[in-house]
């Protein structure tokens, strides 16, 4: 018979080592069992309602992944955020930034940016299993804190992964062209 810790570890494999306590819950895992598990070092609180097993190997996705978790609600990946996810444009952001229809009131660590913004869902994706912008959506956005020339450089790249359409491209190279460098 698979204990809550059992059951609780399975759940958390298939989402980079994390399970929240809503995630707990919709298992049929009692309200608390987290955080008796955490108390005893089964696994670890990252925050309010969040937790981690860290015996599950990382990946390169740990970070975005908690950032989107962290935030909940309908939160994703936003601006350049999405095109270091991708490996597009050749940043590397100090923060991952997260968008959110809702005002968050939660602490956040410094490595975490909130962005309050309103997003269709026709600008809206998944990647490995995080929810994010699309990248057309990510370069609009990232136009006025990326420079343009590397804007321009991750189209391509990006249009050859299957993240653009061709005329999404297009519409992306004009809007670039008229964009001060």
């Amino acid at each position: 018979m698979a204990t809550y810790r059992d059951r609780a570890r399975e759940i958390a494999l298939g989402q980079y080592g994390f399970i929240s306590s809503a995630d707990a819950k919709e298992e049929g895992i009692p309200p608390g069992e987290l955080a008796k598990l955490a108390a005893r070092g089964r696994l670890r609180n990252v925050s309010y309602g969040l937790y981690r097993f860290d015996d599950v190997p990382t990946t390169p996705y740990d970070q975005y992944y908690e950032a989107v978790r962290r935030v909940g609600g309908d939160a994703h990946l936003t601006s350049d955020s999405v095109l270091a996810i991708h490996g597009l444009a050749m940043v590397s952001p100090r923060r991952i930034r997260v968008g959110t229809a809702k005002r968050y009131r939660g602490q956040v660590p410094g490595w975490l940016e909130v962005v309050q913004e309103q997003v269709g869902a026709d600008d809206l994706t998944v990647v490995e299993q995080i929810p994010a912008v699309t990248v057309c959506r990510a370069i609009r956005d990232a136009m006025h804190t990326v420079m343009t020339n590397r804007l321009l450089e991750a189209i391509p790249k990006a249009e050859d992964a299957g993240l653009l359409t061709a005329d999404e491209a297009a519409e992306l190279r004009h809007e670039l062209s008229s964009h001060p460098t």
